[in-house]
């Protein structure tokens, strides 16, 4: 056996000729949707999970917004994400604000966002995390970049609130541990909107000051809202700027602000910074009767031995004996002078030798022992002038003739060059 279904058939009927009212253009029909749409929603907040998220070359930021039932394209154009606090990525629950439109080339509607916050995940700790990042970069965290603190400050600078827990806290350590440093409070409100303006303030007056020698700027603990004015940018290029170390004294010792990593050191609580910036005065005390035993130990160790080596001398054999040592020294003296006289002596003996030497050879060379063995010098008269050869002189020329003993005057009765 079997049925017969019949499905119903309706007869489809076209409007002919003047019964069409209107026939819309794609691009019409887009646009007209997409007034009613901007009109319809035109600032609207919108919960949902973000996916897809995709940073563009540009600047502009393409995403979903989807939740169990649907997904809504989103857009963050160049202009607005510059100014957010955090930057947003997959699996993020957000509240967005913005308005409805339509991309009209794909006929797609989307949302375009205008302020983005997290949901689930704090707005704060997110734009701590993007400027902690970012004065990373820049390295405003770089050890380099930090200054010591003075062993021994005189004059210390604070930037906190008056009526603080944190700056009594702060006085009681300081006047227990070194009373002789010298205060300079700047006061600054610590939480609010003043907050940072003041804090920078601070930092400002003190260097244009000159005469601190150390800046501690801090308050007690609290939640993250009121610590925010040492997470702020400005009061981290302000420390970052400050010729004077600076310490940051925020919070407990859990808590960290950006301060922290920017300032020259970090101290976990305001207590614990006045601790670290000045010493003990107890243990200073204790240092110096150290060393005064110490000094006075090696004092009279040297004392000790300045006696004992005086002892020897006095026991010495000179001291005991004066009259000996100086017969002693006398007879040194007089050997002295005895060998002395015979070095001289024998100078003097060896230099009449050499003398007589000299003498002799002087005179050996000198005409008159020349002439005494049979030689004799001839001169022409009358100007006398030596004659040296046969040339200088010519037949009937008077000369004189000079012998040892005595001369002759001649006549020249001829010359030769033939010699003997």
């Amino acid at each position: 056996m079997f049925s017969l279904v019949f499905y119903p058939v309706f007869p489809i009927f076209l409007p002919i000729g003047g019964f069409i009212e209107k026939v819309w253009t794609v691009t019409e029909l887009t646009r007209s949707v997409k007034e009613n749409l901007e009109e319809a929603f035109p600032a609207i907040w919108v919960e949902g999970e973000i996916s897809n998220y995709l940073r563009h070359s540009s600047g502009h930021r393409y995403f979903s917004l989807k939740d169990e039932g649907a997904q809504l394209r989103g857009t963050i154009w160049r202009g607005v994400g510059q100014y957010l606090d955090f930057e947003p990525e997959d699996g993020l629950k957000v509240h967005a604000f913005g308005n409805l439109t339509v991309y009209e080339k794909r006929g797609e509607y989307q949302f375009n966002v205008l302020k983005l916050l997290p949901v689930g995940r704090g707005a704060l700790e997110l734009a701590f995390q993007k400027l902690k990042e970012k004065l990373f970069k820049e390295g405003l965290f770089d050890e380099e970049h930090k200054k010591p603190i003075p062993e021994f400050p005189q004059r210390i600078g604070i930037v906190t609130s008056p009526t603080g827990a944190a700056l009594q806290d702060m006085l009681k350590v300081f006047q227990r541990r070194f009373p002789p440093a010298e205060l300079y409070l700047y006061p600054a409100q610590v939480q609010g909107e003043r907050a940072m303006g003041e804090i920078v303030d601070g930092l400002r007056a003190f260097n244009e000051w000159g005469k601190a020698e150390v800046i501690i700027i801090g308050r007690g603990g609290g939640a993250l809202e009121d610590l925010w004015a040492f997470n702020e940018e400005k009061v981290a290029r302000a420390i970052y700027a400050s010729r004077i170390p600076v310490v940051s004294a925020v919070g407990h010792e859990i808590d960290f602000t950006i301060a922290d990593f920017v300032a020259d050191l970090r101290a976990p609580t305001p207590s614990a910074a006045a601790e670290m910036v000045v010493p003990d005065r107890e243990e200073l005390e204790g240092v110096v009767s150290s060393l005064r035993e110490r000094i006075a130990g090696l004092f009279s160790h040297q004392v000790e031995q300045a006696e004992s080596r005086l002892g020897a001398v006095l026991g010495s054999y000179g001291l005991r004996k004066p009259a000996d040592l100086v017969t002693q020294k006398m007879q040194a003296v007089d050997e002295l002078a005895r060998r002395a006289a015979m070095a001289l002596s024998h100078r003097l003996e060896k230099s009449k030798l050499e003398l007589k030497s000299v003498a002799e050879r002087l005179l050996s060379l000198s005409p008159k022992s020349v002439l005494s063995r049979g030689y004799s010098i001839v001169r022409c008269l009358p100007d006398k002038k030596v004659v040296r050869e046969y040339k200088e002189v010519k037949a009937d020329d008077k000369v004189e003739l000079i012998f040892s003993n005595g001369k002759a005057q001649a006549k020249i009765m001829g010359t030769s060059p033939e010699g003997l």
